[in-house]
């Protein structure tokens, strides 16, 4: 865990929830579990500083400002919750076509045995 200065607030990164993959993009013959997975999902050594009202910002991007992560509220543990948000990662469709490409390959190897 990172070392807290005052005022910051501890992060989880988690899957997406109901709420940030409704409607994402999933091409055909990927299961909709895997639009839910975030590349840094479980990452916790992050921190946020909330501004003047308390709040932590509504969005957290990471790798360049391809992966997008939104808050959603806060665990036991008084961690600052962020789930994957696909519809707003710009790297999403391609990482879907990727997988897409792997599920496809998957199906046609089992096919030849």
């Amino acid at each position: 865990m990172a070392t807290l200065l005052r005022g910051e607030v501890p992060v989880i990164l988690q899957p997406a929830g109901t709420a940030q993959f409704q409607g994402a993009y999933c091409p055909a013959g990927v299961p909709f579990k895997e639009v839910r997975r975030g590349p840094f999902d479980g990452k916790a050594d992050i921190v946020v500083r909330p501004d003047a009202d308390g709040g932590v910002p509504r969005h957290m991007t990471l790798g360049g400002g391809a992966v997008v992560y939104e808050y959603d509220g806060r665990d036991t543990k008084g961690r600052a919750v962020y789930r994957y948000a696909p519809r707003l990662s710009p790297s999403h469709q391609g990482v879907m076509d990727g997988v897409a490409e792997v599920y496809a390959e998957y199906a046609r190897t089992k096919e030849g045995q």
